[in-house]
């Protein structure tokens, strides 16, 4: 008897163990085992809108509220690149079967030292097999944004924008929309005024920018 709740014991720490160093080893899972467990005690509607991608996302604490009549479903996490968004794909994106995915990614990948040609390519990876998974779904880029804090990285972003852009207007059910140049000052320069202390995530008036620009391609 002793032997077997010894046994027993040891599994459990076994497990536990393996479990610690996955998630060590992974960055970000903690974050996904969070969606995990949201969805757990609420699981979201399937067909809705599921908006993927980086802090940009994560730190819109309103999304959800805003695009409340599009049921969206915000799952964007941290400082997440297109290479980590495109790891965790069934747990942000197929779990819940969408008729439409709205992605904000690849700014990470440049300000990580990304060259544009590769954050190009990590996106082009993603988006086929969002497509190979959602054959019908409405697949959405939103532009990097030019962010004042990350402005050596500007040209990468511009490149890997216009490669995006070019990439999507020959997609099928598939929108490339254009955030960074109404985000610009007649210089071309960032709007300060748009962005928080850090310089890289955004006001409301950032926001509202966006939900301006987002709201015409959304699907109810």
């Amino acid at each position: 008897m002793k032997h077997h709740f010894y046994f027993r014991l040891l599994f459990v720490l076994l497990v536990s163990l393996s479990v610690n160093s996955h998630a060590q080893e992974k960055p970000f899972w903690n974050d996904i085992q969070k969606f995990k467990h949201q969805d757990s005690v609420s699981m979201p509607a399937k067909n809705k809108v599921v908006f993927v991608g980086s802090s940009s996302f994560t730190r819109w604490n309103e999304l959800e509220t805003v695009f409340k009549d599009y049921h969206a479903i915000n799952r964007g996490f941290g400082g997440s690149t297109l290479e980590q968004a495109n790891e965790y794909i069934n747990e942000l994106v197929f779990a819940y079967k969408p008729k439409q995915v709205v992605i904000y990614s690849g700014e990470n990948d440049i300000a990580t030292g990304t060259s544009a040609e590769q954050t190009y390519n990590r996106f082009v990876t993603f988006y086929n097999n969002l497509r190979k998974g959602l054959p019908k779904a409405n697949i959405v880029y939103i532009s990097m944004k030019q962010s004042p804090s990350r402005m050596k990285f500007a040209d990468n972003v511009t490149k890997a924008n216009t490669m995006i852009k070019e990439y999507i207007s020959k997609q099928k059910n598939a929108v490339f929309i254009d955030v960074n140049s109404k985000m610009l000052d007649s210089n071309g320069a960032p709007r300060p005024e748009l962005f928080v202390e850090d310089m890289l995530h955004m006001k409301p008036e950032g926001y509202a920018i966006w939900i301006k620009e987002i709201t015409p391609y959304l699907k109810k």
